[in-house]
């Protein structure tokens, strides 16, 4: 079973194990320069947490923490971001995540992104009803390279 609640301080432990992945970090492109820097990682959650405007939650399949998601308000609309543990991948959990999450927070429109060689979130998304409504470039420090990145909205 696939449910959201508010993060606590011990899920950050997980959280940090997860972007420790390789594979991981180059499929999210745009994570840390040195996902390894645990000193970086907690700023950047404090960060996070200390944000009112900012909606996170810890992701638990079978009371297990398997990752995170938020929404960020980045210009006039909010935009969603997640993170599931690589061992998690192909399972449902973030497409059940997504759901709930989006449930949750009811503004629209609401954007995403994902990198354009990322089908799975992309695929996620559109099943939720996010349409591409454009795309940028940008240098991702986890693949040290220009990526392609898809901007997609649900209204």
């Amino acid at each position: 079973m696939i449910t959201l609640r508010p993060v606590e301080s011990t899920d950050l432990d997980e959280f940090f194990s997860h972007q420790l992945d390789p594979s991981a970090n180059h499929m999210a492109a745009f994570g840390a320069k040195n996902p390894s820097d645990r000193g970086v990682f907690d700023h950047h959650w404090q960060d996070i947490l200390n944000d009112r405007k900012i909606t996170v939650r810890t992701i638990l399949s079978d009371g297990d923490v398997v990752g995170s998601i938020l929404a960020y308000h980045d210009g006039d609309a909010p935009e969603i971001s997640y993170w599931i543990d690589r061992s998690r991948w192909g399972q449902g959990i973030t497409t059940a995540a997504v759901g709930q999450f989006l449930d949750e927070v009811t503004e629209r429109p609401i954007r995403a992104r994902a990198v354009a060689d990322n089908v799975s979130s992309i695929r996620i998304l559109e099943r939720w009803g996010f349409q591409q409504v454009g795309e940028t470039q940008g240098f991702a420090p986890a693949r040290g390279a220009v990526v392609r990145e898809l901007i997609l909205e649900l209204v």
